[in-house]
């Protein structure tokens, strides 16, 4: 499979998984308010995170796909998708640390939680981060820290929609609402742990892209 036939395969697989997450996201948030589901919620806003972060994957294969023959822009094709990959590894952090913050919040101030609506909505989250996980499943051979990078914010969105389920079936059967807020804190600090490594491979790539070039 050559280089190009490989990018425009990716391209198509993140496209379809951005449209997925788009409509998820959506759902989820409005759910998450009308049930006072603090890990509803949080898998809503990781689904917001994930459908820029994934955006921005599939726009970097877009912007390879229609500047790849230009000799005259000297596109570096490595280049952009090892800076596509960090910069989501950034917003994977940052929306990490948001929902902790929320989290916090709730832990000082509690509400009431629906929660059957709450878990029936994490389910389908669940279900789309799965059908997602297999859309963007790659060979390692074809790999790059881009789709790498979609990859693990898919795999983010569920553990995110994993403990949220676990932490309202828990909340609901022993009427504890905080380990609800303490599976969306758990999961963000998974999260963070995965964003770091992101980071580092990706800022590893463009650090060896950038000497390589120079020499």
């Amino acid at each position: 499979m050559t280089d190009n036939h490989n990018h425009q395969d990716k391209e198509k697989k993140t496209r379809w998984v951005v449209l997925l997450t788009a409509i998820t996201m959506v759902v989820e948030i409005i759910y998450g308010l009308l049930t006072g589901s603090m890990a509803l919620l949080a898998d809503g806003i990781h689904m917001g995170s994930h459908v820029l972060a994934i955006g921005l994957s599939w726009l970097a294969y877009v912007i390879i796909r229609r500047l790849e023959d230009s000799k005259k822009l000297g596109l570096n094709s490595e280049k952009l998708l090892s800076l596509s990959g960090y910069t989501s590894g950034l917003l994977l952090l940052v929306f990490s640390g948001i929902i902790i913050f929320e989290a916090v919040q709730r832990f000082l101030s509690p509400i009431d939680i629906q929660y059957k609506e709450a878990i029936f909505v994490a389910g389908i989250g669940l279900v789309v981060n799965i059908l997602s996980a297999f859309i963007l499943h790659h060979d390692h051979d074809h790999s790059d820290v881009n789709i790498r990078a979609a990859y693990l914010h898919v795999l983010a969105d569920a553990l995110t929609s994993l403990s949220a389920i676990v932490g309202l079936i828990a909340a609901m059967v022993w009427d504890l609402v905080y380990v609800d807020t303490i599976a969306a804190i758990v999961s963000s600090l998974v999260i963070i742990k995965w964003s770091v490594g992101l980071l580092k491979k990706s800022g590893r790539s463009l650090v060896e892209l950038k000497y390589g070039t120079e020499h």
